[in-house]
């Protein structure tokens, strides 16, 4: 009898195992909705314990009454160790995380590893307690998604629903992480899939809600900022927030367009350096906080005092420069964190200070300082994010406010407008491009046909080595007939040429080397994801027959070459 419930109690043989994933895995359309549930539950409760860590050890560094001289060293010192684990043990969990999680879901499989996820929970959470002026909602994108990842591919589960499941588990940690369950979905298909009718609505839906039911049973039900009841004191004052708005898209383009050139110069640093980038960052920021403290961490404290108008003008208006500045070097030297947070504490300084002024002119026509504000934080979301309908919606859920719902859909569109027009490449596809990451662009999103270039391409193409002279080259070139060469070398693709221009130029300078003739500028190409159509525009804008198909990880990387002549029979024409 003993004996028999001892069998009982033991744990199952792996094959029985096996045979109970492959029972599971044949249901797979019912398990994706249990585990759209356990990873909004798991999600939730791994955002709050990011919230507590961070937030704990932050006050043990700082705690009341601090020396000032630790508003120096902290964030030194916090970099510097942070910064050598980063190198050493995570380079995946620098930076937000938001762009990381798209390429996992675009270029990866949907596969993120276990040492990125943990490395993104613990050391986001020592650099936020140390001061660095970033957010936790970004890392917690990348978190989140990496949780479901690691589990759809432990049981097993298709390509397809790994990466479903990767969507459910960013809009999970969205939701916990600022309390706000409709914004989370709306983020998540707004941005990271870009399409608000895909086919994962469902379970992005559900993760969301299970994860803001965590975060309401472990930390209650209180809004990220409480605010006053906002009314509107004037009709007057939609100039006044229309004049906010394009401020708010001044400042975003100005704020990205820092944040990119400081990335880049950082990039170009020697590689062996990247460890010690970082704590740079944190001695820029450490210097300022001597003088301005308020610089320090992402602010929210500081973001509620504005918000109930509990805040001078003179320091926020200062506030907004230091607050850019800060946030962008500490991100841009390799830094663990996002920039959702930044953006909400700059927007506010900026709506803040625009209502101030307004009150100093017309007191009797301005409503409070705090409106302001509120709006403000909005439009630079929807500058620098560049997710407008996501902003409205997370500052009513956050602020739980809708009087001011107006002001701030005219103020959000304006910065938005004006963001996109001056800074065409969203903040998120800019930076996973500086990594050499391809991430579908909106435009791409839109010009999704039936007809891929991945199953249309070929695997060979006519090719010359760049160190060729353009008499070889030109040689090499009328021997065989074609009409475009793919130009390479040991690092991959350099670029695509027409034979008659290879021509030309060897009958002036023979001796020149083949890559002296290919432009600096990004050659044209295409991914396997591209539809048929826009392989054939760029044939066209190009004048090419053919062009190279490229990775998205690696854009020197070729992985075949899309023919005209093969579109046109794709396309049931002759070739």
């Amino acid at each position: 009898m003993q004996e028999s419930a001892r069998e009982q109690a033991r744990p199952p043989e792996p094959a029985q195992f096996e045979s109970f994933l492959a029972r599971l895995r044949s249901r797979e359309e019912h398990l994706f909705i249990v585990l759209s549930l356990l990873i909004g539950a798991i999600v939730g409760a791994v955002v709050v314990a990011f919230i507590v860590l961070s937030e704990r050890l932050g006050a043990r560094l700082y705690p009341p009454g601090s020396a000032p001289w630790r508003h120096l060293v902290v964030p030194l010192a916090g970099t510097l160790v942070t910064g050598f684990l980063l190198y050493r043990y995570a380079p995946s969990a620098r930076g937000s995380g938001v762009p990381q999680a798209k390429a996992a879901l675009y270029a990866r499989e949907g596969g993120i590893t276990l040492r990125t996820v943990v490395g993104k929970f613990f050391l986001t959470s020592a650099s936020l307690a140390c001061g660095i002026p970033l957010g936790r909602e970004g890392p917690s994108v990348q978190v989140g998604a990496g949780i479901a990842s690691l589990l759809a591919r432990r049981l097993g589960l298709s390509e397809e629903k790994c990466k479903g499941l990767l969507i459910a588990g960013a809009a999970a940690a969205i939701a916990a992480a600022f309390n706000t369950p409709l914004a989370a979905v709306l983020f998540t298909l707004e941005e990271i899939v870009g399409d608000l009718h895909a086919p994962v609505l469902g379970s992005v839906v559900l993760s969301s809600a299970t994860s803001w039911m965590m975060l309401r049973l472990l930390l209650g039900n209180e809004p990220l900022f409480h605010t006053p009841q906002y009314q509107l004191a004037n009709p007057a004052e939609f100039l006044l927030y229309a004049l906010l708005g394009i401020l708010g898209g001044a400042f975003s383009v100005a704020f990205v367009k820092l944040l990119l050139f400081l990335r880049t110069q950082f990039m170009r640093l020697p590689a062996h350096s990247q460890w010690l980038q970082p704590a740079m960052g944190g001695a820029a920021v450490g210097l300022l906080a001597w003088f301005v403290p308020e610089v320090l961490g992402v602010g929210y404290s500081h973001v509620s005092n504005a918000l109930n108008g509990g805040m001078i003008l003179q320091l926020m208006a200062m506030l907004v420069l230091l607050k850019i500045a800060t946030v962008a070097l500490a991100y841009a030297s390799g830094n663990a964190g996002g920039i959702f947070g930044p953006s909400l504490f700059i927007g506010a300084m900026l709506g803040g200070t625009v209502g101030s002024v307004a009150r100093l002119f017309f007191p009797a026509h301005v409503g409070p300082v705090g409106a302001y504000a509120l709006v403000g934080m909005g439009a630079l979301f929807a500058g620098i994010i560049r997710a407008p309908m996501t902003s409205v919606i997370m500052i009513f859920e956050i602020t739980r406010d809708y009087a001011i719902i107006v002001p701030l859909m005219i103020a959000n569109l304006l910065s938005f407008f004006i963001s996109r027009r001056y800074q065409p490449q969203q903040i998120y596809e800019a930076l996973a491009r500086q990594e050499g990451v391809h991430l579908p662009s909106g435009e791409w999103r839109e010009r999704q046909g039936k007809f891929r270039v991945g199953a249309t391409m070929r695997l060979e193409c006519p090719m010359l080595d760049a160190q060729l002279t353009l008499q070889q080259a030109g040689q090499r070139a009328a021997g065989d007939g074609a009409s475009t060469w793919l130009v390479s070398d040991e690092f991959g693709v350099r670029g695509v040429l027409r034979a008659a221009d290879l021509r030309a130029a060897a009958e002036k300078s023979p001796d020149d080397k083949l890559i002296s003739l290919l432009p600096q500028a990004e050659f044209p190409h295409v991914h396997q994801d591209h539809p048929l159509d826009l392989a054939m525009e760029r044939m066209g804008a190009s004048g090419l027959e053919f062009l190279p198909v490229v990775s998205r990880m690696n854009v020197r990387q070729l992985e075949g070459a899309i023919f005209l002549k093969d579109i046109l029979r794709a396309y049931g024409l002759p070739a």
